[in-house]
């Protein structure tokens, strides 16, 4: 994949392989960037140039073929395989997303649960059994996993990265509420319900 592509670009293919996912699941095998443009509220020259980026996966008149399409959108995001996941955080955001189905179809699975709290070590959190940080670090040299979600308190979450990224983690998904101080071949993608909400206020009257 060329290195100029706009991070921007990337957020949207997500958004595309849901829809198109979707769409394949109605039972639809052909959509243009017009129908994808009117259920994404993304203009269809947007998605155009969004897909030009990664070659001709369509062609004028005849639109995109869709189970090729998410076969490509799958290999860019390389979600063409399944990626295991380590969670830190056992409280109710933890739990919560230790609950979430929605992981395994997409290319993701969760391959541990941890945490320091005494009184959450060795419970039950939906099919896992949360574990003691200090046996997580050796999980992930173990099984090579690169990917964690962090769901701790703000205060300890820099802490919990370091360790997380010692131990070999390349991607932070962090659910606290502050920013992580990360290396550069470390990549951090930050989900705060509140700053979401504060950014909607700002346009309703």
């Amino acid at each position: 994949m060329p290195p100029t592509i706009p991070d921007i670009v990337i957020s949207r293919l997500p958004i595309y392989l849901r829809a198109l996912t979707r769409l394949a699941q109605e039972g639809q095998t052909v959509t243009s960037s017009h129908e994808l443009g009117l259920r994404l509220g993304i203009s269809s020259a947007q998605i155009r140039k969004d897909l030009s980026h990664f070659g001709g996966f369509g062609k004028q008149g005849t639109g995109y073929q869709i189970p090729y399409l998410i076969e490509q959108l799958k290999h860019v995001l390389k979600v063409n395989r399944e990626w295991e996941v380590v969670l830190v955080g056992a409280g109710d955001l933890g739990s919560a997303l230790a609950h979430y189905r929605g992981f395994a179809n997409r290319g993701f699975r969760i391959a541990g649960v941890f945490d320091n709290a005494p009184n959450k070590i060795g419970t039950q959190v939906g099919e896992f059994t949360v574990e003691s940080t200090e046996r997580m670090a050796e999980l992930i040299r173990q099984r090579g996993i690169k990917i964690a979600m962090l769901a701790v308190p703000a205060e300890h979450a820099q802490e919990v990265a370091d360790a997380l990224i010692a131990a070999g983690i390349h991607g932070i998904l962090n659910y606290a509420p502050i920013n992580l101080n990360a290396p550069e071949h470390v990549r951090v993608q930050y989900i705060d319900p509140v700053v979401q909400l504060q950014r909607m206020t700002y346009y309703i009257p």
